[in-house]
């Protein structure tokens, strides 16, 4: 019996596929850090058994269309809204993504991000880079408080309850909302679950953990902002479309808002001449939410493992329902 073939978009090391290069065959985008472009992608998947993809692919209908030998799509994120899966169950194609893994990781740089933007971390290296540091004053690069503060967590998912472990270590009030109350969480974690008007408006900082939603308008907007504390702080590290980003500017520049703290954006990568890079009550971070090294290479492993089960006949371990 012929290996099936495997495509995948970006250069992975070969430490990491050799246990199973005996089972597959495996065709490499040649880049790493640059995407695989769209017309290569397209005459990739003509003999692709199965695809191993990142979150800057968008494996549409057309894709699938030019992709007749494909069984299984398995996405390097736990999002998959690059992935038109209502096309590929249609052509009984599996979708896989990688859940569980990332969910410490990311939480780390939620909370990271978090003290980063409260006590002015980047500010106060640039202070020093640029050279301005001549005395020590009692409120030099004074930031806030993040132990005993009041934390409101819009999305409480794995990640979400990561987050709040982390939030209960540094004594503070934990506030929620989510698609359906978690009442374990509530008595595990002290959380309460609040409406979305009284978690803006009581919270001191804002994470948002918050899929992808439905609706059209972005749920971070003008009103949204307006509401919160004046001395708040907001964190994003799920999905760039949930922020009007032009709001946001403005909240930060009015002083609306303290701060911000981001890892994602509507339209990636940004540049350096972006507005909200021009502000300096802001941190921004080029999406590495999961960018730890064992991290990365378990999200591998996962793909691969799923394609393993699925050609050898077996039910994938993570399944996108």
């Amino acid at each position: 019996m012929e290996k099936p073939n495997i495509y995948i978009t970006r250069k992975i090391a070969d430490e990491l596929l050799k246990p199973y290069k005996e089972k597959f065959n495996f065709r490499i985008w040649s880049s790493e850090n640059r995407p695989v472009p769209r017309e290569t992608l397209l005459e990739e998947v003509k003999r692709a058994d199965g695809l191993l993809c990142m979150l800057t692919e968008k494996v549409d209908d057309n894709i699938l269309q030019h992709a007749p030998w494909l069984k299984i799509v398995a996405n390097l994120a736990v999002g998959y809204d690059n992935i038109d899966v209502h096309a590929a169950t249609k052509r009984n194609i599996i979708v896989t993504n990688t859940p569980d893994v990332l969910t410490e990781t990311t939480a780390d740089l939620a909370f990271a991000l978090l003290l980063a933007t409260a006590r002015r971390l980047v500010e106060a290296n640039h202070f020093i880079q640029n050279d301005q540091w001549e005395h020590w004053s009692p409120f030099l690069l004074a930031g806030a408080d993040v132990h005993h503060q009041t934390i409101g967590i819009v999305g409480m998912g794995r990640i979400g309850e990561a987050v709040a472990r982390r939030a209960n270590g540094f004594g503070m009030s934990i506030l929620y909302h989510n698609r359906s109350r978690k009442r374990d969480v509530e008595e595990d974690l002290q959380a309460t679950y609040t409406s979305f008007d009284e978690l803006w408006s009581k919270s001191d900082f804002v994470v948002s953990l918050f899929p992808l939603p439905e609706e059209t308008e972005p749920l971070f907007n003008a009103s949204t902002f307006g509401q919160m504390k004046s001395s708040a702080i907001f964190i994003n590290v799920s999905r760039g479309q949930t922020v009007d980003g032009n709001a946001l500017f403005k909240a930060l520049q009015r002083g609306d808002i303290a701060a911000a703290g981001l890892d994602v954006f509507k339209n990636e990568p940004i540049a350096s001449d972006h507005p909200l890079m021009q502000l300096e009550n802001i941190v921004c971070l080029p999406h590495i939410g999961s960018a730890s090294v064992a991290t990365r290479k378990k999200m591998i492993d996962l793909c691969l493992r799923n394609l393993e089960y699925h050609f050898a006949g077996h039910d994938v371990l993570t399944p996108v329902k």
